[in-house]
């Protein structure tokens, strides 16, 4: 069965770090490029941060540009997602999904088959 499964959630006062990650299993990361997107209520889900498989290529979001990071472990099929310094603004559900064009960092849900059932973060004192 092809899921990813994300974990790492939770409440964090503003100013502070979380660290999400999600694991694939059924496929492999290698075959796909790879994205973290977030949905808050009331809006549209929007990409994050968006890697192609080969690394080439990259999008990070204007809102979190310096502030996330992502990291893809191929060998254990897994992917990560480190924030710092959170804002209230980055409260939302987190999703990693998988896009089956490998050489894309496109910020398109649309393009991407995968998707974790997402993780909530909450960002508040």
């Amino acid at each position: 069965q092809e899921q990813m499964v994300e974990s790492g959630g939770g409440l964090v006062q503003p100013g502070g770090s979380l660290r999400l990650s999600c694991a694939g299993s059924g496929f492999r990361f290698d075959d796909y490029s790879i994205g973290w997107f977030r949905q808050a209520p009331g809006k549209t889900r929007e990409a994050v941060v968006c890697i192609s498989s080969d690394d080439r290529l990259a999008y990070y979001g204007d809102a979190v540009k310096d502030r996330f990071s992502i990291w893809v472990d191929a060998a254990k099929n897994s992917l990560g997602l480190h924030m710092k310094d959170l804002k209230a603004d980055d409260t939302a559900v987190y999703y990693c999904a998988a896009n089956p064009k490998i050489d894309s960092a496109s910020q398109s849900p649309a393009d991407y088959t995968r998707w974790g059932q997402g993780t909530q973060v909450t960002v508040s004192s």
